[in-house]
């Protein structure tokens, strides 16, 4: 039995490792890091920058089904005007599940905090390397 619980951690660790080497998952917190320097400047466009540009992103919220990155836009835009509403972001990243050579899903917690009330939540999404980047095809925020 203890020689099972040994192999057990050395597997678990090893995968650990491989995943914490991994340069897909290394790209993708680079691309959640500037989203997340981009909202703290207050800068919703560059924000934007890492979403796929297609009408067929597709933005799950509050409010329900958006597509289109014209339209996720201007809902941001519409929800938090200026950087009072928009505050500061922080992300807990929580989960990476590579879905093949060119997707992965991500799962973390959102916290903004703000001088007129802060907000947090969970978010999961789809990335898929498109043209060589990484880009948010599909955002599930609440």
């Amino acid at each position: 039995m203890r020689k099972l619980l040994l192999s057990t951690a050395i597997f678990i660790s090893a995968i650990a490792s491989a995943s914490a080497q991994d340069p897909a998952e290394t790209r993708i917190r680079q691309v959640m890091q500037t989203q997340l320097e981009a909202w703290n400047r207050g800068d919703i466009v560059a924000f934007m920058d890492t979403y796929w540009k297609s009408d067929s992103l597709l933005f799950i919220g509050s409010k329900g089904l958006t597509y289109g990155w014209q339209a996720t836009l201007d809902n941001y835009k519409k929800a938090y005007p200026g950087k009072e509403g928009m505050g500061q972001l922080a992300f807990k990243l929580l989960e990476f599940k590579k879905l093949g050579n060119d997707a992965y899903f991500v799962v973390g917690k959102w916290q903004l905090t703000r001088t007129i009330g802060n907000l947090d939540g969970h978010f999961s999404i789809l990335l898929r390397r498109i043209n060589g980047e990484w880009k948010i095809v599909a955002d599930h925020s609440s």
